[in-house]
């Protein structure tokens, strides 16, 4: 079947597709011998398609793979950083991390901690994270002062944020103190940074974000920094409720 080369490399858990698409561009992908350009179709059941000099055969393609993991604070959810920063490949053993296209599902920004789904499967990765799939995600926030409830519920209903109003969210108020208010927070979308923009927005800054939970998916006994894979069983019941939830 013909398609773009790009969705062929995520399909096939060579790369997440931007990080196809950063390959093609730096001139990494050849299909029969000539270097492709953004865009370009092939068919990878006839044309020989290389990545860095290695061939894509089913003979070598890697093993779907899913796992669970920990962030820690200060460490990048992306494949490679230019700035050199530790990234969440860097927590994985050798033997996953080179050669295997697992890629993060979505992120957790630099700052934050908690539940990250990392995996090679190209498909997997986009039913959880196309816009069109809302996905719950459970996250324990420290805000700045003590939050009142009509900006909970604000927040819990929807308003019009840079021009379009936000899922509702489910907000629980777990701890309050003149200085600092600690919320539990179910988000069904993920906008860039969304729970600090708008904690920010209404003057009570996130001091610490964790994301606790992935759907049903809870970290347990995992600690910061470590890892574990999941279930099959776990992999299909998250694709089946992403879908169910798509808008």
């Amino acid at each position: 079947m013909v398609d773009r080369v790009q969705k062929i490399l995520r399909e096939w858990g060579v790369a997440s597709r931007r990080e196809a698409e950063k390959m093609i561009v730096a001139g990494k992908v050849k299909v029969n011998g000539m270097v492709i350009t953004l865009g370009d179709k092939a068919n990878p059941n006839k044309d020989k398609i290389e990545v860095e000099g290695k061939v894509l055969s089913r003979k070598n393609r890697p093993q779907l793979v899913y796992i669970l993991l920990n962030k820690p604070k200060g460490v990048v959810s992306s494949c490679d950083d230019p700035k050199k920063r530790k990234t969440v490949l860097d927590l994985l053993n050798s033997e996953l991390k080179l050669g295997q296209g697992i890629h993060p599902v979505g992120r957790l920004d630099m700052d934050s901690t908690g539940a990250l789904i990392l995996t090679n499967d190209g498909d997997f990765t986009l039913s959880l994270t196309h816009p069109r799939y809302h996905l719950p995600k459970t996250y324990q926030v420290w805000l700045q002062g003590n939050i009142p409830d009509e900006l909970i519920k604000k927040w819990s209903d929807g308003f019009i944020w840079e021009g379009k109003k936000t899922l509702p969210a489910q907000i629980v108020v777990k701890k309050r103190m003149a200085s600092k208010s600690l919320i539990e927070i179910v988000l069904h979308e993920g906008r860039n940074r969304q729970i600090r923009r708008i904690a920010e927005l209404f003057g009570y800054p996130v001091i610490s974000l964790h994301r606790s939970a992935i759907a049903f998916i809870r970290l347990g006994n995992l600690k910061l920094g470590e890892c574990r894979f999941l279930t099959a069983s776990e992999v299909n019941k998250l694709s089946i409720i992403a879908h169910n939830n798509k808008n």
